[in-house]
C-alpha cells in the first residue's frame, strides 16, 4: 500500500457542528455540506477539511486554517461588519483592527464558535 497518491485532507475538532456549519457558511460565506454526522468545507482549491464533533473537545491553541487574501483591511472589515471579533494577542504588536503588521505577512486572527483560531493573511 502506498500513499502518495492518496488525495489526503486536513480535518479538526468542535463541540457543536450545528454551530460550525452556521458559523462557516453564514458569517465566513463557505460551502459546506453534511454527511454521516460529519461536517466538510469546501474550499477553494479542492481542498475539503472535515469538520467533526468530539465530546471532550478543547480549542486548537494555534492557527488551524489559514485564509490567503489580496487586501487584509477589506477583509478584516468585511468580517467584522458579519460579526467577527478579531483576536489579540498579548507580546504581538496589533493595530487597532487586530492585525499584525510588523514582521512576516500581515496577519489577524479570529475563532470559530468552538474556540479554534483562523486567520487571515495577506502575503507579500
Amino acid at each position: 500500500m502506498t500513499l502518495t497518491d492518496s488525495k489526503a485532507f486536513s480535518g479538526f475538532a468542535v463541540n457543536d457542528l450545528r454551530a460550525a456549519r452556521a458559523f462557516y457558511e453564514d458569517m465566513l460565506g463557505l460551502r459546506t455540506s453534511e454527511r454521516d454526522g460529519l461536517l466538510t468545507l469546501h474550499l477553494a482549491g479542492d481542498r475539503d477539511t472535515l469538520i467533526y464533533f468530539k465530546p471532550d473537545f478543547t480549542p486548537a491553541t494555534y492557527t488551524i486554517l489559514n485564509f490567503p487574501v489580496d487586501d487584509i483591511n477589506k477583509a478584516v472589515d468585511e468580517l467584522t461588519a458579519k460579526g467577527v471579533t478579531f483576536e489579540r494577542y498579548e507580546g504581538i504588536d496589533q493595530d487597532e483592527r487586530g492585525i499584525h503588521r510588523t514582521e512576516g505577512p500581515l496577519v489577524a486572527w479570529f475563532t470559530d464558535p468552538a474556540g479554534n483560531v483562523l486567520s487571515v493573511l495577506q502575503l507579500p
